[in-house]
């Protein structure tokens, strides 16, 4: 359904979901440009905050759903090839932050939030820079965000301790599931803040590439879905441990909760979380290129598949892998780090989803028949401090 028109998508209302999903290698050649065109101004206000510092700083990766899981597939990447001399890479969500502020500021030590968001316009994140400003006494701000009309980026715009990076245009999407602005937003992220990967091109010319090969994975993906299931697992490790929280998230909202999901990282699932795993289970692992770690991936596949337990278990992986189950393959000679093939990665799982809400009778751009489920959250009462 990728190359149905929009007549076609229309009738089941996919169609802007599905062009968001298919636009995103676009996107990050986008994404790359305004990078580059801020790359000066972003150092120059990283590094003089480093100056004034005088001592490491935190830099705190922060959002709500989506955005919160930003940081978690950036983090594990960064803490091997960030600037560790100088930052302590955290990631802690908005909604952990405002209910329980001084479990996770600290006055005394320099913080540089990093703010991801869509519209910029949830409660969480505006009260989060609030607090932070409320609480830290040496505070900066880097709002990365897709709407230049939402309350993070207008109210960070003439402040001096605040650096705004807007995304491309076509990333604030318009569907209720984030795709795009996930994406951008995270190779935004470590873009700025890997110091080892400079071959910014050739990184992104790979994940064109690799996620233009995702979508042509449809046929696959479908024989998949097409499978007896209700339930699925999404498995990785470091970086892609991170990915399998956005990757469950989306097919649980686009399915509106008619699939159950759950998600682990690699070693961990044997902990418990295996028994979610019956004959009508879908289990995807994502596999690390990291050849270490990849063994753990590759392990806990087998072990799944070996005992018959599970209705498909599958890997997904770059140049495939040793596992000898079934696995979607991206291919590329350009072997990308983890936290960057998490970008790849994720566009099999938003396919996924997306064909799976429509096997469930789904309209995937308006998943929540009830209402009570909204693009930008509400109901949030913010407490005063």
């Amino acid at each position: 359904m990728l190359d149905w028109n929009t007549t076609e998508l229309d009738k089941i209302g996919a169609t802007i979901t599905t062009q968001e999903i298919s636009q995103q290698p676009k996107l990050w050649q986008e994404a790359l440009a305004i990078f580059k065109e801020n790359e000066a101004g972003i150092e120059n206000f990283i590094e003089t905050f480093k100056k004034e510092a005088g001592q490491k700083i935190r830099v705190i990766f922060t959002g709500a759903g989506t955005s919160a899981y930003v940081g978690d597939v950036v983090r594990p990447h960064l803490t091997r090839f960030g600037d560790n001399e100088n930052f302590i890479f955290e990631a802690i969500p908005t909604t952990d932050i405002v209910s329980a502020p001084y479990s996770y500021f600290k006055p005394a030590e320099p913080t540089l939030l990093v703010s991801f968001a869509r519209s910029g316009n949830s409660p969480e994140s505006v009260a989060t820079i609030d607090l932070a400003n409320q609480l830290v006494k040496d505070i900066k701000h880097l709002v990365i965000t897709c709407a230049p009309e939402g309350k993070l980026a207008q109210n960070a715009k003439d402040d001096n301790d605040s650096f705004v990076l807007l995304m491309p245009e076509l990333s604030n999407d318009k569907g209720f599931a984030m795709t795009g602005s996930f994406s951008c937003m995270t190779l935004s992220a470590l873009l700025t803040f890997d110091k080892e990967h400079k071959n910014h091109d050739e990184i992104v010319n790979a994940m064109v590439s690799m996620g233009t090969q995702a979508l042509a994975q449809e046929e696959l993906i479908q024989s998949l879905v097409d499978q007896k299931f209700d339930r699925v697992v999404y498995l990785g490790s470091g970086s892609l441990s991170g990915l399998t929280r956005e990757a469950q998230l989306k097919l649980l909202e686009l399915t509106a909760g008619r699939i159950t999901t759950a998600f682990d990282s690699s070693l961990g699932f044997r902990h418990g979380p295996k028994s979610f795993v019956d004959e009508e289970t879908l289990v995807f692992g994502f596999i690390s290129n990291d050849a270490y770690t990849q063994q753990y991936d590759v392990d806990i596949l087998e072990e799944i598949k070996g005992n018959d337990i599970a209705a498909k278990t599958v890997a997904i992986a770059q140049n495939d892998s040793t596992y000898t189950g079934e696995t979607i393959v991206l291919k590329d000679d350009t072997e990308l780090t983890d936290g960057f093939l998490a970008l790849p990665f994720v566009m099999v799982a938003q396919v996924v989803s997306l064909l799976a809400s429509i096997k469930v009778g789904n309209k995937p751009d308006t998943p929540s028949p009830t209402g009570t489920v909204n693009r930008v959250v509400k109901g949030v009462t913010i407490h005063s401090l």
